[in-house]
């Protein structure tokens, strides 16, 4: 299937998840995260904060979990500029203060910028993947661009609620791949 019908059936069938499921999935997705991969070399790991009007996956789970667990990881979480299509990376704490942009995404009101190049690891949000680990987003092409400015070694995992599909028809080069994607059943390598 292409990325346009792609995106209406998995955006459909994401927001129909109750949330108690919606919670289930996350746990499980968070689980098979800290079971799956070695965090001892990762300073900087950024994560999407979850939208909550597109019920995306709860990544808030493994924020938490980093912060009690591995104190020093650095979350970073991205800011989105509409004009320029571009993420940057925002220190991200506890603490920080989050205000929502126009696509209703919290946002860090701080400005404590982190490089891409010093990032390590990336969750990212999709609505479905592929076995070779391209994504169907909601079509801006904001993570790709993003993506394509960390470390060939960042390591670049995606989180969903669905096993990825066979092949994504319409996925071109622009398309970044990523590394892994986690669902509620399985780690899959892209």
């Amino acid at each position: 299937m292409r990325k346009s019908e792609l995106r209406q059936t998995y955006l459909t069938k994401q927001k129909a998840i109750s949330r108690p499921d919606r919670s289930a999935k996350s746990e499980a997705i968070s689980d098979a995260f800290f079971e799956s991969f070695d965090l001892v070399g990762v300073k900087y790991l950024h994560s999407f904060l979850p939208i909550e009007k597109f019920n995306e996956v709860d990544s808030r789970r493994i924020v938490e979990k980093v912060w009690s667990k591995y104190p020093n990881i650095q979350i970073v979480v991205p800011r989105v500029d509409f004009e320029t299509s571009e993420i940057t990376s925002l220190k991200f704490t506890a603490e920080t203060g989050l205000v929502k942009n126009v696509w209703e995404i919290d946002e860090p009101t701080h400005d404590e910028f982190v490089a891409p190049e010093m990032i390590d690891m990336v969750l990212v949000p999709g609505l479905c993947f592929d076995l070779d680990g391209h994504r169907v987003g909601y079509g801006k092409g904001f993570y790709d661009r993003f993506l394509k400015t960390c470390r060939l070694d960042c390591v670049k995992i995606g989180l969903s609620y669905f096993e990825p599909v066979d092949k994504i028809d319409d996925a071109h080069d622009g398309d970044v791949q990523l590394d892994f994607v986690i669902t509620p059943g399985r780690v899959q390598r892209g």
